[in-house]
């Protein structure tokens, strides 16, 4: 297993919280916890960015990926529109994340309360190399449904 250095600084509202860590030895993500005053609290259907109290500077060639708690998301519905999110190496901000309630009751975000978890991952870039014809494979352009699963016409 790889590791990689990575600069964090805790704000001044995240002081007090411990940092994103894995909570077993072999996690592949880190939990990543609330930095909220107080509490917030997400109606069903409603979306709220969630601060965590850090920022992080990300070598060249890395990114973190936000992806949600399973836990949360089978027990409450609590997800992340945006799943995977994308923190770029040359992002410099607080960490945000944008949680959204798919359940059927109220979620309180309190603080400290872990929220998300983190994976950070390494990038690879594509080059284009534009072509008049791509090879043949067995599916070709089967889309929706053609390898088992029928799916209706929209």
């Amino acid at each position: 297993m790889s590791t990689v250095r990575i600069a964090i600084n805790r704000l001044p509202h995240g002081q007090d919280l411990p940092l994103p860590s894995y909570e077993t030895a072999q996690s592949a993500g880190m939990d990543i916890r609330a930095a909220v005053d107080g509490e917030i609290t997400v109606e069903p259907g409603a979306r709220a960015l969630v601060p965590t109290g850090f920022k992080i500077a990300l070598p060249d060639g890395y990114e973190a990926q936000i992806r949600p708690r399973s836990g949360l998301a089978l027990k409450k519905g609590i997800t992340l529109p945006n799943s995977p999110g994308t923190i770029d190496a040359d992002y410099r901000g607080e960490v945000g994340i944008i949680l959204m309630n798919a359940g059927s009751e109220t979620f309180v975000i309190g603080r400290g309360d872990r929220i998300a978890q983190m994976i950070i991952a390494p990038v690879t870039k594509a080059h284009w190399v534009e072509a008049e014809e791509l090879d043949e494979t067995a599916r070709g352009e089967g889309g929706f449904g053609s390898t088992g699963i029928a799916v209706e016409e929209v």
